[in-house]
């Protein structure tokens, strides 16, 4: 039986803890002290009322070694970036709007929020359109990922104009989170997973 969209899983049902083999146990546990906790502090829901993980979280528990190397980089980006959270939110909410994914936009929405970004600048950035008044971190880094995530190429300028902006450990670390989120785009929008309230 599929699931329905109420359900927050989409295509896939939402696993209960007690029927998860020991590596998922392992991910979900840790999903659980990391991401829940970020999620519920940043406004956006990551899990249900009895505790099963939405959003991309529960696609991850069917690969569990892959999902926590995926993790490990993750925490590795959130270490060692040298984005500022503004540039990093410009960044994912580009992806997510490219992509179309709605949970990704709704949990980055809020994240954005949090980090100081204007409502109406995330409003245009969720809806794949670029605000005016950003700063020039910003501006060059919408430019350079939504033209990475549509034509998948960067013409000279472009990037003369991140290289000046970000150097190159900059562009670098622009790529790798550009890239961890059209992985969770890919399985968001693989398994058709809404955002709640959707």
């Amino acid at each position: 039986m599929t699931p329905s969209k109420n359900d927050l899983g989409g295509r896939l049902p939402l696993l209960d803890s007690d029927e998860l083999k020991a590596d998922q146990h392992t991910l979900y546990t840790e999903l659980q002290a990391t991401m829940v906790p970020w999620a519920k502090k940043s406004g956006f829901q990551a899990e249900t009322t009895d505790g099963k993980l939405i959003g991309p979280f529960n696609a991850m528990l069917r690969s569990p070694a892959i999902s926590k190397a995926l993790m490990s980089v993750t925490a590795a980006e959130g270490t060692h970036t040298s984005l500022s959270e503004k540039v990093r939110q410009v960044v994912i909410l580009t992806v997510g709007a490219a992509w179309q994914a709605a949970y990704e936009i709704y949990a980055h929405t809020a994240v954005a929020e949090k980090a100081g970004i204007e409502e109406h600048k995330i409003q245009l950035l969720a809806a794949g359109q670029k605000p005016e008044g950003l700063s020039i971190e910003e501006d060059v880094a919408y430019d350079f990922v939504r033209r990475l995530t549509t034509t998948h190429q960067i013409e000279a300028a472009l990037y003369e104009r991140a290289l000046v902006t970000f150097g190159e450990k900059g562009i670098v670390d622009m790529i790798y989170l550009a890239g961890q989120y059209m992985t969770i785009s890919g399985l968001l929008n693989t398994f058709a997973v809404p955002a709640p309230g959707q």
